[in-house]
């Protein structure tokens, strides 16, 4: 192809006819141009196109018009590695962005891959390039459009002539895409220690991306390749480039009691490697398989209680909490030495694996760990299991009250933590009182401590919470001290017209009051959005709050359905407002049958896995029961759980329907939830994940007993 017609057309095409992901796509021309231009220019236009037509991994309308301008760049010898790169991230994908949930993978060949599918006689050629990086380059791309014909003859060809270790990898890769068997068989002979270590693990991964058993070669195969990642560092694949949490991941997912054993075999093995090197990817790995798996905590315990000095090994002990308990004794020898930093993170993991060990050591420290006063807090511990009381700990808690400045997020931690204990905290009365005049966040303590207190306690707690005029907060503990809403009313007039945010703060507290902000209800009714406003986020949310709250202070279905369809109709323009669909289903459920003129809406969001467990709940309360299909609600719910969509939403509801509502089908797809190694939660937040997944598991079994 030469350079000089590579992009011919371009100025004719219709740019703004298609999309990307900044919008109409006028702006790709130039990027081509720059592109094929070469020099730093070009850089800085390859980075723009993966921006706007594969951005993180979405692709757009845009893309595919793209696709035959980049192979024509890369087949005339202009930046051709890096645009074979854009070339395979494209094919990769899996279907246009369509503005709220994205692309599918089923069906027919997405169009952008069908796009550079289309370019494959400008590609092709490419395998037998002199330069080895392109030739890798190359075999990416050509994989990843998943075309048997033309592409799995001339990956054969090449893979047959092919004497670069690197490239015969990617080569190897490439024809797993299109010959799982066919690239297993070629893998077999390659997993011995003669074979070149870029090759050997390609061969691993073709034999387990093909299913194959795995062998007592594969373990010692990895073994060998320890630390892998360097191995794998010139892969395109990047979900392949941590070779060691790949491997365990994909024998994790087979879900046999065999390959779970052969993971953490490897994965123990690694562990206590004497290289910190392979230990760091064994750690990382053995995090990553402590999310997929139930039974991983259990029998990699052994191996990472003996690493507490590594700071990977001590966050994921605190993501295990009570279960990582073996590892106790370790963790509180390290929290007790005399460097912050570590002790602080080894405190901090102590307090979720075992808190009433943490507690003195916490104490004697206070002001010092930082991170470890945040577990303790509750920020990273379940709602329900509050720190557990320590006078040596309440004493350092009210000391640290008077030492005048505290750093960061201190004084809400230390208040937090006064508030869980509630009456027991009531010596820390005094030093509470004296800092909230500055600290008005104080207020949910002091009424904490002061509500169960004799006379004088109270008054003296009410006193002070009046001295902090216009402060939410305040007026709320002072209500919750006295009974008197007269404060509170007052301060909330006042929020309910300052701005949606500030609404939907005031109105949730109106909510509480019920009856007794009767007072309100015109302020409320005036804070809801006018008739064309945008529909955001806040606003919905505050109208939706409105609603809830007029429902609990008059108790009038016929004022506030209306405002609940309005919040749900709108709600359903988008990805965005899925949360909010979720609270208006539930406010709806609070109405009970008074909501039964919402059932159509209702049913409407049982197709939407995000929304059917908050639908099945509004509809089991608010519908005609004779009416339900009660197999159907199931079916929504059971699908949301299956799907992660809304785990606890989905608990929920499968309690509520009880197993009677389920067929024989249902009941052992439940079963298996509930009982099954893999984690239903898995995520970014990996302790989190891991808690809720045992919580969830704990009410799927209740209800599959039931």
């Amino acid at each position: 192809m030469d350079l000089a017609h590579a992009l011919d057309g371009l100025d004719a095409h219709p740019w703004a006819s298609v999309s990307h992901a900044y919008g109409p796509a006028e702006d790709l021309p130039g990027l081509l141009r720059a592109l094929a231009a070469g020099g730093e220019q070009a850089d800085e236009a390859l980075a723009e196109l993966y921006s706007c037509i594969l951005h993180q991994g979405s692709v757009y309308t845009a893309s595919a018009d793209a696709v035959p301008y980049l192979a024509r760049i890369a087949a005339a010898g202009c930046g051709t590695v890096e645009v074979l790169g854009l070339l395979g991230g494209l094919a990769e994908s899996e279907g246009e962005w369509d503005g709220e949930r994205g692309g599918g993978g089923e069906g027919p060949p997405a169009p952008v891959r069908a796009a550079v599918v289309g370019q494959l006689p400008l590609l092709l050629p490419l395998l037998a390039d002199g330069s080895a990086g392109v030739r890798q380059a190359a075999a990416w791309a050509v994989g990843q459009t998943r075309a048997v014909e033309p592409a799995l003859p001339a990956l054969r060809r090449r893979w047959a002539s092919e004497t670069d270790p690197v490239v015969r990898g990617e080569l190897l890769t490439a024809l797993g895409r299109l010959d799982r068997s066919g690239a297993a068989a070629e893998a077999g002979p390659l997993l011995g220690e003669d074979t070149p270590a870029p090759l050997r693990l390609a061969a691993v991964l073709a034999g387990l991306d093909a299913g194959e058993p795995w062998t007592g070669a594969h373990h010692a195969a990895v073994l060998a390749l320890l630390p892998a990642d360097p191995v794998a560092a010139d892969r395109y694949d990047l979900d392949r480039r941590e070779p060691l949490r790949a491997i365990t991941e994909e024998l994790l997912l087979r879900e046999t009691p065999a390959d779970r054993d052969a993971a953490y075999a490897l994965l123990d093995r690694a562990l206590r490697d004497e290289r910190p090197e392979v230990r760091a990817e064994a750690v990382w790995a053995a995090d990553h398989a402590c999310q997929l798996s139930r039974s991983a905590p259990r029998r990699l315990l052994p191996a990472l209680a003996q690493l507490v000095a590594d700071p990977d090994v001590v966050h994921l002990l605190g993501n295990l909490g009570p279960a990582a308990a073996e590892a106790a004794p370790g963790l509180a020898a390290r929290a007790a030495q005399a460097e912050d930093g570590p002790a602080d993170e080894a405190l901090a993991a102590l307090v979720l694996v075992a808190p009433r060990t943490a507690a003195p050591l916490l104490a004697r420290a206070l002001g010092r760990r930082p991170r470890a006063l945040e577990a303790a807090a509750g920020q990273r511990a379940p709602d329900d299991a509050p720190f557990p009381f320590d006078p040596a700990l309440l004493a350092a808690v009210r000391a640290r009250l008077t030492a005048g400045q505290l750093g960061g997020n201190e004084h809400h931690q230390l208040f937090r933590l006064v508030r869980q204990w509630g009456r027991a905290a009531a010596p820390a009365l005094p030093e509470l009182c004296a800092v909230l005049p500055h600290r008005p966040e104080a207020a949910a303590a002091v009424a904490a401590v002061a509500v169960d207190g004799p006379a004088a306690e109270r008054d003296r707690a009410a006193a002070a919470l009046r001295e902090v005029p216009g402060s939410v907060a305040a007026a709320r503990a002072l209500y919750d001290l006295t009974g008197d809403p007269e404060a509170l009313l007052g301060v909330l007039a006042d929020r309910l017209v300052a701005g949606p945010y500030a609404v939907a703060e005031a109105t949730r507290a109106a909510a509480d009051l019920g009856p007794g902000a009767l007072s309100l209800a015109p302020a409320l009714r005036a804070a809801l959005s006018a008739g064309g406003a945008p529909d955001t986020s806040p606003v919905l949310e505050a109208d939706l709050a409105v609603a809830d709250a007029l429902w609990r202070i008059t108790g009038d279905a016929a004022e506030v359905v209306p405002i609940l369809d309005g919040v749900l109709r709108r709600a359903d323009d988008g990805a965005w407002f899925d949360r909010t669909a979720v609270r208006a289903a539930r406010v709806a459920a609070l109405l009970g049958p008074a909501a039964r003129p919402l059932t159509a809406r209702l049913d409407g969001l049982l197709a939407d896995r995000v929304k059917a467990p908050a639908a099945v709940l509004a509809l089991l309360a608010v519908a005609d029961g004779a009416a339900l299909d009660r197999g159907r609600l199931a079916e929504a719910a059971l699908r949301a759980a299956e799907t992660e969509s809304d785990l606890r939403g989905a608990g929920e509801a499968l309690a509520a329907l009880g197993t009677t509502a389920l067929d024989d089908g249902q009941r052992r797809r439940l079963a298996d939830l509930a009982g099954r190694d893999r984690r239903i939660v898995g995520g970014c937040f990996a302790g989190a994940g891991i808690r809720d997944d045992e919580a969830l598991r704990a009410l799927l079994a209740a209800v599959a007993g039931g």
